[in-house]
């Protein structure tokens, strides 16, 4: 998948000179790069303009690597929101009424992503309709991270109109806000009022604890994004949804629990990565993920997944719908058409309306039966219940359903529904338990990959802080000692998938799944 497009050689030749190709920060490149940044940042950490003039230079070039041209629209939407948070803000202390600017803002911010979301689905509608060519229009690229710095700037704008923050008095603290280069590619969000003192701090601290708890970040988030995600996807899972391992039904469904398993470590993988990242330089991330597979309802499970944009979806889309506030039908409603959204915002295709519209109507569901019965809460989540069990397989079946939709739109847009309606195929009419041997001896390194992700998914929470504490004992040279030896990991299963791959190219994306987001 192509995640930019220069548009000319110009732009190419520009982005030679600065280093081949898209860059990450799992490559090469970015570590060498933030080895060289790292060494002036220690030196301009203690004055704050310099600080965040030199992070936001470097953050700009990492934003222009990742996407080239659209940087330019970065920059766009930090200047338009800066100018008009600032407008707000002014007429709410005289009195006046703001929502002509907010609204401008929202028409701003919400075009920026109906443009790159929704345009190639709507001309190639046109042209299956009318004929190809009833709309020549080249095919629109969607910059890496645009969902993420557009619902950043749009929460600034929002959170000023209610009177939660002030303006920013800097440009550069605003770009730097949008801009942060652990965080530009997949979040996560961040919250302006509990991110902004740390722009505006006089001095960052790092302490012992905070470098145990990076290095932990960096180590359990490469060996989640770069391992157990690639191998998983790369040596079972596409080959598994594009039928090159067969039409069984055992490996299939096994296909739709490595692709939950692929997802979750992909995704919750990067944002470890950009946590630690930005813990080494003392800025404080939120957690993104708290292992949302033992969730034992739906709710649960979007308290525990991709907790930052969950958390922006209910304070900035289902309370301006209304919320709870309106009664129990149009709280059903707004969770439903809140999900609904969600699921337009990843991609405009039915495969993701259909991921959308699930989770919709599963929280729906889950407030009506917690309306109808008065102690069904303590049936799932009281952390001893007997009903947990049962009730976490239920949620995991229900969240893996919705994942075969997901997976079907984001590796084969052109053809989801078709991929997804043979998956379900296999499994409901080509099941046998005796093809699990087979699959097991052609695929069995995958397959143990599957295994180990999930076991360590479902290990309690006392060796998370097992491991956090033995990093935090080992102190900066046992902190580097550990780091280089993940990285040697990451290079080892690189080599291996190389040399398992059939035509002999690289089997590890430069991007995670989300970066085009």
């Amino acid at each position: 998948m192509e995640y930019f497009d220069f548009g000319g050689g110009a732009w190419e030749r520009m982005l030679s000179l600065l280093g081949e190709g898209p860059i990450s920060l799992v490559s090469g490149l970015f570590l060498m790069l933030f080895v060289l940044f790292g060494a002036g940042y220690l030196i301009l950490r203690s004055n704050q303009r310099l600080r965040t003039l030199y992070v936001v230079l470097f953050s700009l070039y990492f934003y222009f690597k990742l996407s080239g041209i659209y940087l330019l629209l970065l920059l766009f939407t930090a200047l338009s929101d800066y100018i008009i948070g600032k407008r707000i803000y002014r007429r709410k202390e005289q009195g006046q009424r703001c929502r002509g600017w907010l609204a401008l803002s929202v028409v701003i911010n919400v075009g920026i992503l109906a443009y790159f979301t929704a345009t190639n689905f709507f001309v190639d509608s046109i042209n299956a309709i009318y004929g190809d060519g009833t709309l020549d229009w080249e095919a629109v690229v969607k910059p890496a991270g645009v969902s993420f710095f557009v619902f950043q700037s749009l929460a600034y704008v929002i959170d000023i109109s209610r009177g939660t923050i002030k303006p920013l008095k800097h440009l550069s603290d605003y770009i730097f806000l949008l801009s942060f280069f652990p965080k530009v590619m997949c979040g996560p969000l961040v919250r302006a009022k509990d991110f902004i003192p740390q722009i505006e701090a006089e001095r960052l601290v790092v302490e012992r604890k905070d470098l145990g708890r990076a290095v932990k970040l960096l180590v359990t988030g490469l060996i989640k994004y770069a391992v157990i995600a690639k191998i998983v996807g790369s040596q079972f899972v596409q080959p598994a949804f594009d039928g090159s391992l067969g039409d069984s039904g055992v490996v299939a469904l096994m296909a739709v629990y490595g692709f939950t398993l692929q997802i979750y470590c992909d995704f919750s993988g990067i944002s470890d990565i950009a946590v630690g990242i930005a813990l080494l330089m003392g800025f404080r991330l939120p957690d993104n993920f708290d292992a949302p597979y033992k969730s034992a309802t739906i709710t649960e499970f979007w308290r525990r997944w991709h907790i930052s944009l969950s958390s922006w979806l209910r304070d900035y889309l289902y309370i301006s719908l209304g919320g709870n506030r309106k009664g129990s039908f149009r709280t059903y409603l707004n969770l439903f058409m809140t999900m609904f959204i969600g699921g337009l915002w990843h991609g405009v295709g039915l495969c993701y309306i259909i991921w959308g519209a699930l989770h919709g109507l599963a929280l729906a569901l889950h407030k009506v039966w917690l309306k109808l019965i008065p102690n069904a809460k303590r049936f799932g989540e009281e952390m001893h219940s007997v009903w947990r069990l049962p009730a976490t397989l239920l949620t995991f079946h229900i969240v893996a359903f919705g994942w075969l939709f997901f997976g079907s739109a984001l590796m084969f847009p052109q053809s989801d529904m078709q991929v997804a309606g043979d998956i379900l195929h296999r499994i409901a009419h080509n099941f046998s338990l005796a093809d699990v041997v087979p699959m097991v001896q052609s695929s069995g390194f995958a397959i143990a990959t599957i295994c180990l992700g999930y076991v360590l998914h479902f290990l309690p929470k006392r060796y998370d802080r097992a491991m956090c504490n033995f990093t935090t004992r080992s102190g900066w040279l046992g902190g580097a000692l550990i780091l280089i030896v993940a990285i040697w990991l990451v290079m080892q299963c690189d080599a291996i998938m190389l040399a398992q791959s059939s035509d002999g190219a690289a089997t590890m994306s430069a991007l995670p799944m989300y970066a085009n987001y």
